[in-house]
């Protein structure tokens, strides 16, 4: 029997020292997540509701749709590689990963958060490349929420990985 390669994911973790509560609204309320992640947003992430994040440094944007929200608990979103802002279409949905984000309270004051993302076309190479990358810009993005919403600094963590521009 021959193995068959398991499909690629992104996966990273991180303790915030904050409520559920707050740490979940750091990633549905762009007024908060700007701070750490994308640079503007289209609106909150609302279940049904298209939205488009922007990394303006990058000239980049996504199309994201909402699957699910429980309440300081889960998010799962389906996002696309990337977005004709001129246009005002995404690309087609073979292009489109999911993203699930987990809340797990510790206590009163701090949760653990995961993210995974999967759902990757392309060869085996291609495939294995994207959860790399995905795996590396969700580190960034849950320290920068780490040292926002527990020290109040922004690091710009999103922008500065690339300073030459991607």
């Amino acid at each position: 029997m021959a193995n068959t390669p398991q499909p690629a994911i992104a996966q990273s973790g991180m303790l915030i020292r904050k409520p559920a509560a707050e740490v979940f609204n750091a990633f549905i309320d762009p007024a908060v997540t700007t701070r750490f992640w994308f640079t503007k947003s289209t609106g909150k992430l609302e279940v049904g509701k298209e939205v488009v994040w922007s990394w303006e440094m990058y000239n980049v944007s996504t199309a994201v749709d909402t699957i699910a929200i429980e309440p300081n608990r889960r998010i799962e979103i389906r996002w696309y590689d990337s977005y004709d802002l001129k246009g005002g279409h995404r690309n087609a949905p073979e292009n489109a990963t999911r993203v699930v984000w987990t809340f797990t309270p510790h206590g009163n004051d701090a949760t653990f958060v995961e993210v995974v993302n999967d759902g990757f076309s392309g060869d085996v190479q291609t495939v294995q490349q994207k959860a790399l990358d995905s795996t590396g810009g969700f580190c960034w993005v849950l320290a920068g929420l780490k040292a926002y919403l527990e020290h109040h600094i922004e690091l710009n963590l999103v922008g500065d990985r690339f300073p030459q521009g991607k």
